[in-house]
């Protein structure tokens, strides 16, 4: 089996892989147009969140068999396309869930005690002790999930552990130690910090904005570790212009190619980084490691 890896895996991975007898081919930083012309002769493929599977690649990878997503989610491929060519799309759900749930619980942090504006104080020169001297506490706050899966959940265990109420909102009945299931327009009206966890879908494409915005708390705090498109971006610079939302935090951007929350970022309330939810040691490793597991098995069962 000659399998691609697309974006940055774990080098033991790779060598579990060939040991297991793949023939795997490392172009880890290969662009669209490359992909395209090299993907005919690959029975597998191993991509993360940078590389796109989309239904022209699908139709000229006459071979392909096998598509491993690295990390939550399957926004970036044409998943259903892929399964009706007889493609099977699998991906590494629990590996990153604890990666970007930590991420998310320091956002809440940052966000509350503004540690990113006190340490650009300090590299400046400054001792503004009075001015960052208002922060807040989370103990006792609430946070509310919009999305309580694997991530949301690891999240909520964190958050409760701070002394915080958590509520979640999802739309099938779901029981959470350490949080209360709650409808939408309930949560919206009583978090003092939100935080998204939702695939990108049709039903979720924009879940928060404008109207969603206008039922929240003046003060609110934003936090998006999932995934770009979630949240209206032009609504919640809106709304922070506006006074209505006092901070946000994001990883993640509707358009990371070239837009990447720019507007957003000419705002002192916003804070970011450049979709790094799953970028720890550990969670590289427990990716590669599932990643490894899974195509050893398909190698096996199939070749």
């Amino acid at each position: 089996m000659k399998l691609l890896i697309c974006d940055p895996t774990d080098i033991e991975a790779i060598e579990k892989m060939r040991t297991a007898g793949i023939e795997v081919d490392v172009r880890d930083d290969i662009s669209a147009e490359e992909l395209m012309k090299v993907i005919p002769v690959y029975h597998a493929m191993v991509v993360r969140s940078r590389t796109k599977v989309r239904q022209p690649l699908i139709d000229v990878a006459k071979n392909l068999k096998l598509i491993i997503r690295g990390g939550v989610g399957l926004d970036n491929i044409d998943a259903d396309y892929a399964c009706s060519k007889g493609i099977t799309v699998v991906n590494t759900p629990a590996a990153s869930s604890v990666s970007v749930a930590e991420l998310t619980i320091g956002y809440l942090f940052a966000l509350a005690r503004k540690i990113p504006d006190a340490t650009a104080s300090m590299r400046a020169g400054q001792w503004e002790k009075k001015a960052f001297s208002e922060g807040t506490e989370l103990t006792g706050k609430t946070l509310g999930l919009i999305g309580c899966g694997r991530i949301g959940q690891e999240v909520a265990k964190r958050a409760a552990a701070l002394e915080m109420n958590v509520l979640f909102y999802r739309r099938t009945k779901t029981d959470v130690p350490y949080a209360t299931q709650v409808s939408l327009d309930e949560l919206l009206a009583k978090s003092d910090y939100i935080s998204l966890h939702v695939p990108l879908t049709e039903e979720t494409y924009h879940i928060i904005g404008a109207p969603e915005f206008a039922k929240m708390k003046d003060g609110v705090y934003i936090i998006n570790c999932g995934r770009g498109g979630t949240l209206d971006e032009a609504a919640l610079y809106e709304a922070i212009v506006s006074g209505k939302v006092a901070g946000a935090a994001l990883d993640v951007f509707e358009d990371e190619k070239d837009d990447r929350g720019k507007k957003l970022f000419t705002l002192p309330q916003v804070i970011g980084s450049p979709h790094i939810g799953a970028g720890t040691v550990e969670a590289t490793a427990r990716v590669g490691g599932e990643v490894a597991e899974l195509a050893i098995a398909f190698y096996r069962e199939n070749f």
